[in-house]
């Protein structure tokens, strides 16, 4: 750990923000039930290995690692997670029975991040590896772990253009108690965290999101939106997109009706509060609009849908002709436009894909994910699918291909863990084994 003059200033003053904000903390009826065990952790037990992962995403990223352990001797891990819903993932997907026989596996919630907290979280959990998701970086805890000469690990490392322009600000900072590893998900990471961390070792790895993609050759005819939509009318759905790009979404939506007008045009807004100033806008640009929530019997001619129930968007993709997906049009960092090109679905998304890097740009030369420079374009791109229809199957083979050859993440992230403990074991000056 770097020796840095500032920080025992610094976690003096954090300790009273903690101080602070624990009151108000104490009221959200979400954290009501687990406050004790966030402000005093007696409850941990020690543990070899620790790994937090902070929500849902993280939740199933941590089971695919632990399904993936083999460990060739008894180990204990600790695996943590923020919020509830990540603990009813874990709960769910990991089953004692399918594990290794040699993994002993404990479930908590994670401390608040207050110096005294997580002093005490750490010294009773006394790991030989830390095991972080993504980016999961909190000072009190990083702090503590270098202190308890805890090997950190940051694995399927991302940072956000924004992420990583705070960081490099507060690089100094950061650099105090830096993580021993990271593997990032992409190159772009990778070089955004050597930029924080310059005596890190920072590698890469295939994203274990990887892992968890299944291709689905089905036909959506179950959603809510297949049973409204005729099947004679092709339907084109513009998904996640954001509020600043909604004029550009209008715009196309005019110009994807002038070139064909026999469609269905579903739209699903990334947020569910902007239904109704979106529905304005539409009003406004005299386009004729209905809400899913309204329609209760199949249509019998071309419309425009603004769905505005929640959780439909998955299984409404299977059922379109083509989709176009936000978050893309302004740099906003993209949406995940993998889950309708694994259903074979052709997929266009605008310039601005950044989030999403670590796809890869062959995903491009598979013909089910068109990138386009501009909304123009998209639509341009819309129209050959909508009137020249790809072989579905042709698709769902070359994505289902492309995703097996990216595959194997959650095993090089198990086999980094274990190849840390074992070397803290060998090493009589690391942790307290």
């Amino acid at each position: 750990m770097i020796e840095c003059a500032f920080i025992p200033n610094f976690f003096k003053f954090y300790n009273i923000l903690w101080g602070a904000a624990l009151p108000f903390l104490k009221r959200q009826p979400r954290l009501a039930p687990t406050f004790g065990r966030r402000t005093n952790p007696v409850q941990l037990q020690p543990a070899d290995i620790w790994i937090q992962a902070a929500s849902a995403g993280e939740a199933y990223l941590a089971v695919s690692i632990i399904k993936a352990l083999v460990p060739d001797r008894p180990v204990s891990i600790l695996l943590t997670t923020t919020t509830d819903q990540g603990m009813e993932i874990l709960k769910q997907e990991l089953n004692p029975r399918n594990l290794s026989p040699y993994i002993r596996l404990n479930l908590d919630i994670f401390p608040f991040d207050s110096p005294g907290a997580m002093d005490n979280a750490v010294q009773r959990v006394n790991p030989a590896v830390m095991v972080l998701l993504e980016t999961e970086l909190w000072p009190a805890h990083l702090y503590a772990l270098k202190r308890n000469h805890t090997t950190v690990l940051l694995i399927n490392g991302r940072l956000s253009r924004k992420s990583s322009r705070n960081y490099r600000l507060t690089k100094a900072f950061w650099q105090c108690f830096a993580p021993d590893r990271i593997l990032a998900i992409s190159a772009q990471d990778a070089q955004k965290f050597s930029r924080v961390f310059s005596h890190t070792r920072v590698e890469t790895m295939d994203n274990i999101k990887f892992d968890r993609m299944q291709i689905q050759n089905t036909t959506g005819q179950n959603s809510n939106l297949a049973a409204i939509v005729p099947r004679e009318l092709p339907l084109s759905i513009f998904a996640s997109f954001r509020r600043q790009e909604e004029e550009q979404i209008i715009d196309m939506v005019n110009a994807l009706l002038k070139k064909v007008p026999d469609q269905v045009i579903a739209l699903f807004p990334r947020h569910m509060h902007r239904i109704t100033p979106l529905l304005k806008k539409l009003n406004k640009n005299a386009l004729k609009v209905s809400k899913g929530s309204q329609i209760s019997s199949p249509l019998t001619s071309p419309a425009i849908i603004l769905w505005d129930r929640f959780g439909d968007l998955h299984q409404a993709y299977s059922h379109a002709r083509v989709v176009f997906v936000g978050g893309s049009l302004v740099p906003l960092g993209g949406q995940n436009f993998m889950e309708p090109a694994a259903l074979g679905i052709p997929t266009i998304i605008g310039p601005h894909w950044q989030d999403f890097a670590w796809v890869g740009k062959e995903i491009f030369n598979t013909g089910a994910v068109t990138r386009c420079k501009n909304s123009q374009d998209a639509v341009n791109a819309m129209c050959e699918h909508l009137v020249k229809s790809p072989d579905r199957k042709i698709l769902i083979d070359a994505v289902s291909h492309y995703i097996s050859k990216k595959q194997g993440g959650a095993q090089v992230a198990a086999d980094t863990i274990m190849e840390s403990y074992n070397a803290v074991n060998l090493d009589p000056t690391k942790g307290d084994l």
